[in-house]
């Protein structure tokens, strides 16, 4: 049994929360390869160490004396290693982090630092193998990750280490200069360790339970989604959920390998499971609610639109020619509606709607601003029957005007358009019929 365990900058932000990692890192001995984040913050007012860094990094740009910055970062580490009462010193690391500054070594190298010397002291701490993820995660020279070659190696690396701690969020270049993940940064280095040493269970330590059902900005108390699959993931994610990263997901998934999202500050919840596919039946009809505001619609008319050929084309083509992508696209007999960020939108309207005039000649054009988009996501909604109805109804209910509702020959998400400013009402009528009704 192998399990590889990444745990976020919360969970590692003081000696305090080592410490928690430690217990649960010993209480499985299958937890064998270790993904470190840089520290966050201690409490709400802190910085993170990675913006530390960042802060630090540019002031040696400008040519300024970075030398306080660096030592209040050297700091935070050496409060960590004192409350771990460690026998570390990181004086060398910090006069070479200095001297890259200096000669300007760049803002990813600048940012790696905060996973680098946090995975030297957590494999200092835990008695496991440091592994500098520079010599094993590889990037090639247009800035794209090397798939291939980060595998081959990474998989001959760990084949004889039992266990490892591998920096997370960052790798190298041909030439060896330090680049970062654009984005994902550590959850993707924890998926990708995971792949190469073919692991049972890829374990994503944070400072939530798992995921949830809703946004708890938008939702008190939202329950936590016990299973999720990665379709349904996707889904939610696309529609602005915080969850991982698509980057962070595929290596595992093409591996079929499962997620586990658990809590450091909760190690006996079981978190959420993101997995390929279940027969297990949901808890609720639905496995999540997610959506975003600042849409435009874009409402073509034009009888007999569709008996000609070509005409979504033409008007999808003015969208491409100024280079706007479109969110959805719902449509009927003799109207056809292309949901738009309103922010990409604004300023090219007038180019667009001279060039749906121009190509597509429609009867009509109408343009409805200020419109959110809800997606309603659950592989339960295949086998009940009705769930749009009751969205209607809870809808109704609310006093919230539909915009727009379509479902995909999946099942297993149902968009929702309303004005922004029932974008939270409207989620809170949905929640409080598939989740609370059920309780």
């Amino acid at each position: 049994m192998k399990k590889v365990v990444k745990f976020g900058g919360s969970s590692l932000a003081s000696a305090e929360q080592f410490q928690k990692v430690g217990s649960i890192i010993r209480a499985d001995e299958a937890r064998r390869y270790v993904i470190p984040s840089a520290p966050g913050k201690r409490y709400s007012l802190d910085t993170k160490v990675t913006d530390m860094l960042y802060h630090c990094y540019a002031a040696a740009e400008r040519g300024e004396d970075f030398s306080e910055q660096l030592m209040a970062i050297r700091s935070r580490y050496q409060e960590i290693i004192d409350g771990l009462h460690l026998n570390l010193d990181l004086t060398s690391e910090f006069e070479v982090v200095e001297d890259q500054f200096r000669n300007q070594a760049g803002k990813d190298y600048a940012a790696s630092r905060g996973e680098y010397l946090n995975g030297i002291v957590m494999a200092n701490y835990l008695g496991f193998e440091f592994i500098d993820a520079a010599e094993v995660i590889f990037f090639k020279e247009n800035g794209e990750f090397d798939a291939e070659k980060t595998h081959k190696i990474l998989s001959e690396r760990l084949e004889y280490v039992d266990h490892a701690v591998i920096p997370g969020f960052y790798g190298s270049l041909p030439d060896g200069r330090v680049k970062t993940f654009s984005r994902g940064g550590s959850d993707i280095t924890g998926s990708i360790v995971a792949k190469a040493v073919d692991a049972n269970l890829y374990e994503n330590w944070t400072d939530v339970s798992g995921f949830l059902v809703a946004d708890p900005r938008i939702v008190k108390h939202p329950r936590v989604i016990s299973t999720i699959t990665y379709r349904e993931l996707r889904e939610l994610s696309y529609m602005g959920a915080t969850v991982l990263h698509e980057d962070a997901i595929f290596p595992v998934r093409e591996a079929g390998i499962p997620i586990n999202i658990r809590n450091t500050n909760a190690p006996d919840d079981r978190g959420t499971m993101i997995v390929e596919n279940t027969c297990s039946k949901p808890k609720y009809t639905i496995t999540g609610i997610a959506g975003k505001k600042g849409f435009v619609a874009v409402n073509i008319e034009k009888d007999m639109m569709n008996s000609e050929i070509g005409f979504g084309r033409k008007v999808l083509q003015v969208f491409e020619d100024k280079g706007i992508s479109f969110e959805h696209m719902p449509s009927g007999i003799d109207t056809m509606t292309i949901f738009v960020h309103q922010d990409e939108f604004e300023e090219k309207e007038q180019a667009v709607l001279s060039g749906i005039h121009r190509l597509a000649k429609p009867d009509h054009i109408e343009l409805e601003s200020d419109l959110a988009l809800i997606a309603v996501v659950g592989r339960g909604m295949r086998s009940t029957r009705g769930t749009a109805g009751r969205i209607f109804a809870a809808l109704a209910h609310a006093h919230i005007n539909v915009k727009m509702i379509d479902q995909g020959s999946s099942e297993l998400n149902i968009i929702i358009g309303v004005k922004n400013s029932d974008f939270e009402t409207a989620i809170n009528a949905i929640y409080d019929i598939f989740v609370l009704s059920q309780l």
